[in-house]
């Protein structure tokens, strides 16, 4: 039997580190970004929460940054060594390109890379078709998939970004499909990838892949996502930054000055975001019983530590943590045991985890020993019954 304990915890300017402390009681609030993009918006990936919103629920055309989802569906759906053909279709789409002819095979995770890097149209066409057998039955799956993860005012109707009236989203959507992709660690490789060689067949030379979102390349801790354009969208980009264990992404779409519009959201983002503590590696959570050891209890220790973003503008932010531990385990306990979870949890949404084990052996009782426990025990029952 487990027990599962739920503590409320409302965290604080005053529970939080010095520094932390120092730095939102002592420095001026950041002065809030004056973007140039129609729609952006900024939020925290783990809790999802929204730091900035600029028209971020609006319709809009998303241009290559679809692709994201592209990604999303091909790793849950595809198989990374399978070899992709490109199709007539695939060859001869309109837009960005990886260069494919016709009859052409690349490895699944090749095609992935270019799809991602250098926005190649007919790579999408040719890794939809590879596994739903169409553009159309694929764009289906990248659909139901962003409604599954809450991206609801989400259409797609093409695996490229190219134009068309029924394909669309919303910044606040496209914020969700990234936070939702940088749980997948392929994903978060693929994506935050500067440069990468894949095959070229029938040429001397590999293809070199360099990824035209500068901002992996220029800003501290950049790490994705995509970028996009068509006349009908303007200039947009999805962006990731990770520092301190923190996750960010930035959205702005048909903007005038895309980079400049993310590199100020993101830098706002990381004033109002701090990393916080809430156990170390090996401390000591609480002790629980063991049944037939040469000792009663035994202590339960952090197996690794348990950082997560808390949101300091505003002054306090609510956490709950969950510990989840059986009521009792029985001996023989090794030290490192696996014993149970600890949780931390933002309106119910796991944001940081950790194992729970054992902080030391627990040896099992020898059979004498274990007999004369149970005589004794008996005893006083015999004892408390006649009393």
């Amino acid at each position: 039997m487990h027990i599962t304990s739920r503590i409320a915890r409302n965290i604080s300017l005053l529970s939080l580190t010095a520094a932390v402390l120092i730095h939102s009681v002592s420095a001026a609030a950041p002065a809030i970004p004056d973007v140039t993009a129609k729609s952006a918006i900024l939020i925290e990936a783990a809790t999802g929460k929204v730091l900035y919103n600029k028209d971020a629920e609006t319709r809009r055309p998303p241009a290559s940054t679809t692709k994201m989802m592209t990604l999303i569906v091909a790793l849950e759906h595809g198989n990374l060594d399978d070899m992709v053909t490109a199709s007539e279709k695939a060859a001869y789409t309109e837009g960005s390109t990886l260069w494919l002819r016709e009859g052409e095979q690349l490895k699944m995770i090749d095609m992935l890379y270019g799809i991602m890097l250098i926005s190649g149209n007919d790579a999408t066409v040719a890794v939809a078709e590879h596994i739903a057998g169409s553009v159309e039955k694929f764009s289906k799956l990248m659909t139901e998939k962003a409604h599954l993860i809450g991206a609801n005012n989400t259409n797609f109707i093409n695996s490229s970004g190219l134009p068309d009236p029924n394909h669309y989203s919303t910044a606040h959507d496209l914020a969700k499909i990234a936070a939702y992709g940088y749980r997948n660690p392929l994903f978060s490789k693929i994506v935050g990838t500067s440069q990468v060689n894949i095959p070229w067949p029938e040429r001397e030379q590999d293809r070199e892949l360099y990824n035209e979102n500068k901002l992996v390349w220029l800003y501290e801790g950049g790490n994705g996502v995509k970028t996009g354009y068509t006349d009908a969208a303007g200039r947009c980009l999805v962006s990731g930054a990770k520092r301190n264990g923190i996750q960010l992404i930035a959205v702005v779409l048909d903007s005038e000055r895309m980079w400049d519009d993310s590199i100020a959201l993101l830098d706002y983002g990381f004033d109002q975001v701090k990393s916080q503590f809430f156990w170390h590696e090996g401390d000591i959570l609480k002790n629980i019983r063991v049944s037939n050891g040469k000792q009663d209890y035994v202590n339960v220790a952090v197996k690794a530590d348990v950082i997560a973003p808390v949101i300091i503008k505003g002054g306090q932010t609510e956490y709950e943590t969950v510990v989840d531990i059986p009521m009792h385990i029985a001996a023989p306990v090794a030290v490192g045991q696996k014993v149970g979870t600890v949780k931390v949890m933002y309106q119910d949404k796991e944001i940081a985890s950790a194992d729970l084990v054992s902080a030391e052996n627990v040896e099992k009782k020898s059979f004498f020993a274990t007999l004369w426990s149970s005589i004794r025990q008996l005893f006083a029952l015999l004892l408390r019954s006649i009393a």
